[in-house]
């Protein structure tokens, strides 16, 4: 495991867009607690069914036909693994902690991807359809991503009870127990609902965590 986590960072540093500056060249793992900032690499797990966050280069067989975004039971799939990145045109920048309300983006680490939704209707439920979409110079609204942090704390932490809303249609993240029947592992539907409920709660659970910025 610890293995995995260096060839990672590793990777992830080699990796970095050349437009955004790294605090430091070190990386280290994820133990519980730790703030997640821009550039870190996470898994999100959703908190009712312990799934995670997951996307493979197959598309939609309905609506968009974009690259499709399922929830995967194991914990050690490396298409599980999301960039988390900068709203464009803000001021912050990589390592920078991120606040309740901010507006994120989630990058698929393996295909370059967006996390995206629009008014699709999602295949098994007929929620929101959540996908993956567009590539390193392509990205638009339909990426971004509110967070809202449960509680009374004001920075995302690991381990730490999240929503994610959706800029453009309002629609939460979610997941339930609803499987694909011909997708492989028992993999479940990921979609948007309009309503808080509590199948959208999620938590950043394993990854590579960027140190936080140090203020000069």
């Amino acid at each position: 495991m610890v293995i995995g986590f260096i060839a990672l960072a590793v990777f992830l540093f080699l990796g970095l867009d050349a437009d955004q500056a790294s605090p430091s060249p070190s990386f280290s793992a994820a133990s519980g607690g730790v703030k997640i900032t821009y550039g870190s690499v996470i898994k999100l797990m959703h908190e009712k069914t312990k799934f995670r966050l997951h996307s493979h280069d197959v598309p939609y067989g309905s609506g968009s036909g974009q690259q499709s975004v399922t929830g995967f039971p194991g914990v050690d799939d490396a298409n599980s693994y999301w960039v988390v990145r900068l709203q464009p045109g803000t001021p912050a920048k990589q390592g920078d902690s991120i606040t309740n309300g901010t507006i994120i983006r989630l990058q698929h680490m393996r295909t370059r991807k967006w996390l995206h939704s629009h008014l699709h209707a999602s295949p098994i439920s007929g929620n929101l359809e959540v996908s993956c979409f567009g590539g390193e110079s392509e990205s638009d609204t339909g990426d971004y991503w509110r967070l809202m942090i449960e509680g009374n704390e004001k920075t995302w932490k690991q381990d730490q009870r999240v929503r994610l809303q959706h800029v453009d249609t309002g629609g939460y993240l979610h997941s339930h127990d609803k499987k694909y029947q011909r997708i492989a592992g028992g993999q479940q539907e990921i979609c948007g609902v309009r309503d808080k409920r509590a199948d959208n709660v999620w938590m950043a659970a394993e990854g590579v965590y960027l140190p936080v910025t140090e203020m000069k």
